[in-house]
C-alpha cells in the first residue's frame, strides 16, 4: 500500500518572512444561546488572550458559537499524518495503540501546563495528499479510498478523540474536494482543514512553490460547514487553515465568521523557537480572525540550534494562546 503514495510532498517549507487592553468579549449577536455557558465562554476567551496590548484579541464581533462547541472550553491537541507514509507525520509512523498512548502522553502535558482548559485528543488526518505527479485525474493529487478515513475513524474511538480530514487540493479546489467528504462530514465528531500551501493556483507543481487560498474559498467552506450542522443538527465543527507566509491567506478580513463554524489559523511552519514565535505574531496572531492554533513538529523544530521543540508553556506563552495544537 505504501507505493500509492508516489511522490508525497514535504508537508511544511521552512520559508518564513521576515495600545490597550480588551477588557470584554464583545460578541456580534446580542443574542446569547440559551444552552452555551457564555459566561464561562467569556472568561476562557480572556483566559486566552492574557496581557494582550494590541486591542486585537480577542476578535471583537465574533458571534457566540452555538450550543456543543468545543472551543474554548476545550483544548485540542492533534496528531497529524498520512497512514501511508511514515515521513508525513506521527500519525501513520506508529502503530496504533503505540501511537494513542503518545498521544495522551501528549494530552497530559497540555492539560499539566495549563488545568484551566480540559483536553480534547485528536488525530489530524491528510486524505488528499498533493502530488508532483500529475496522476490519472491531472489534480496533482491523491485522494485516499474511504477505507482508510474508516480505519482513522475507527483508531480515534479508544481515546474518545476527535477526527479531522485535512486536504491538500494541488490543481483542484476546495469548491471540488470538500463536497465529496459530506459522508464523513455529517459525523459529530469529524471536524475539517485545509492547506493553502498545496493549493496551486497558479499552475505550479506543488512542493515547487507555496500555494495560496483567499477568503473566498474559505468562506465557500464555512458556508458548506455551515449548511451540514443546519441539515443533520450537528454541533459547531471546527475549521482548520494552515498558514506560516502571509501570501497562503489573502484577504482575510473579508472571513465571514458563522456560529455553527469554529476558525482556527493554525501556525505551520518549523524551526527554532524565535522563528517560530515571529511566524506566529506576524502571520496568526497580527491578522485574527477567530481562534489561532500552533504545529509542533518532532523531526523538523530540532533540526537547527537550539535543536529542540518548543514546550507547552512557551507556546502558551504566546498571546493569544493557541487552543488548538498540532504534533507532526
Amino acid at each position: 500500500m505504501k507505493n500509492i503514495l508516489k511522490l508525497t510532498i514535504a508537508i511544511c517549507f521552512a520559508a518564513y518572512s521576515f495600545k490597550s487592553t480588551a477588557q470584554t468579549i464583545q460578541p456580534d449577536s446580542t443574542l446569547k444561546p440559551a444552552n452555551l455557558d457564555t459566561a464561562r465562554y467569556d472568561s476562557l476567551m480572556l483566559h486566552l488572550v492574557h496581557g494582550d496590548t494590541t486591542g486585537k484579541w480577542p476578535v471583537k464581533n465574533a458571534p457566540y458559537p452555538k450550543p456543543g462547541a468545543i472551543l474554548p472550553f476545550y483544548r485540542v491537541v492533534a496528531y497529524y499524518g498520512n497512514m501511508y507514509s511514515k515521513n508525513m507525520g506521527v500519525l501513520g509512523q506508529y502503530e496504533p495503540s503505540v501511537m494513542r498512548e503518545k498521544l495522551r502522553a501528549e494530552v497530559k502535558n497540555w492539560e499539566a501546563a495549563d488545568p484551566e482548559v480540559p483536553v480534547k485528543p485528536a488525530l489530524h488526518y491528510i486524505c488528499v495528499t498533493a502530488q508532483a505527479d500529475a496522476g490519472a485525474n491531472g489534480l496533482h493529487n491523491l485522494r485516499m479510498p474511504f477505507s482508510q478515513i474508516d480505519k482513522v475513524i475507527e483508531m480515534a474511538k479508544p481515546i474518545n478523540a476527535l477526527v479531522f480530514l485535512d486536504i491538500q487540493v494541488g490543481y483542484s479546489t476546495v469548491q471540488k474536494e470538500l463536497p465529496l467528504l459530506e459522508k464523513y462530514l455529517k459525523m459529530p465528531n469529524v471536524h475539517f482543514g485545509i492547506d493553502p500551501e498545496f493549493s496551486m493556483k497558479e499552475g505550479s507543481v506543488p512542493g515547487k512553490r507555496i500555494g495560496t487560498f483567499d477568503a473566498d474559498d474559505i468562506n465557500f467552506v464555512i458556508k458548506y460547514l455551515s449548511s451540514l450542522c443546519d441539515k443533520y443538527n450537528l454541533p459547531p465543527k471546527i475549521f482548520v487553515v494552515h498558514r506560516f507566509t502571509k501570501r497562503m491567506v489573502t484577504n482575510y478580513k473579508n472571513i465571514k465568521l458563522d456560529p455553527n463554524i469554529q476558525f482556527v489559523m493554525d501556525m505551520d511552519g518549523w524551526g527554532g523557537p524565535e522563528l517560530k514565535k515571529r511566524t506566529y505574531k506576524y502571520f496568526v496572531a497580527g491578522e485574527p480572525v477567530e481562534f489561532t492554533g500552533f504545529k509542533l513538529f518532532y523531526k523538523n523544530d530540532i533540526k537547527k540550534v537550539p535543536n529542540r521543540m518548543m514546550t507547552p508553556k512557551e507556546v502558551l506563552s504566546l498571546t493569544p494562546a493557541p487552543i488548538y495544537i498540532q504534533y507532526q
